[in-house]
């Protein structure tokens, strides 16, 4: 069995291998090509935002990297309301690059359905078309699950794919009622307690959400 590298926190210098990572592939996403409708400039425009929303979790939240950088969990700490850079408004709206409307649309709709509660939200969940792909996307996600699980607060995440929902469920996720988001795609709202099994292990009593969504 190969041995598959091992997690470690990322830092403020691993921005740059971050981005790529993230980006690759929301542009080529429903999403992204709603985002950012012209194909040419598609992917310069979600680097710079997404490089944006990199730095503003790093400030708010934490990353978790393979050490090879072939993979990266970003997660934010949602304990209130998460509180904005300095300039961060008119970063976001410089880098949008004319599209500042449909990120805010998205924004909100992201919004309505995130639980009110105390929890941390995994942002952004990506994974280089590797070998073993699927193996090291467990090894980081549980790696994660359990630096988060340490605060005893519930982990949240949206799931794009079937594939993503179905491997957060096998980490202990709970899927939620999904939306609609904008483009055509469906996002998978996930709800993971805190104590839920690892892989492999058996549940002991059900996990249930104590938070509603709530409208924006």
């Amino acid at each position: 069995m190969p041995h598959l590298p091992a997690v470690r926190r990322a830092q403020w210098r691993d921005v740059a291998d971050i981005v790529p990572l993230v980006t690759d592939p929301f542009a080529a996403s429903a999403l992204g090509a709603w985002l950012v409708p012209d194909e040419r400039r598609r992917r310069s425009v979600l680097t710079a935002v997404i490089r944006v929303w990199i730095e503003h979790a790093l400030l708010s939240g934490e990353a978790y990297l393979l050490h090879d950088r072939s993979a990266v969990a970003v997660w934010l700490h949602r304990f209130g309301v998460v509180p904005a850079p300095e300039g961060y408004g008119r970063r976001l709206a410089v880098a949008c690059a004319g599209h500042l409307d449909r990120f805010l649309h998205l924004d909100d709709v992201l919004h309505a359905h995130r639980p009110a509660g105390p929890h941390h939200h995994l942002a952004f969940f990506a994974v280089a078309p590797s070998p073993h792909r699927i193996r090291r996307a467990a090894t980081l996600l549980a790696a994660s699950n359990a630096r988060m699980g340490q605060a005893l607060l519930p982990t949240y995440a949206e799931a794009t794919t079937t594939a993503e929902r179905d491997l957060y469920a096998r980490h202990g996720y709970l899927a939620q009622d999904p939306f609609a988001l904008p483009g055509g795609g469906t996002a998978h709202p996930m709800w993971r307690n805190p104590g839920r099994r690892q892989p492999g292990r058996t549940l002991t009593r059900p996990a249930i959400c104590p938070y509603a969504a709530t409208p924006a």
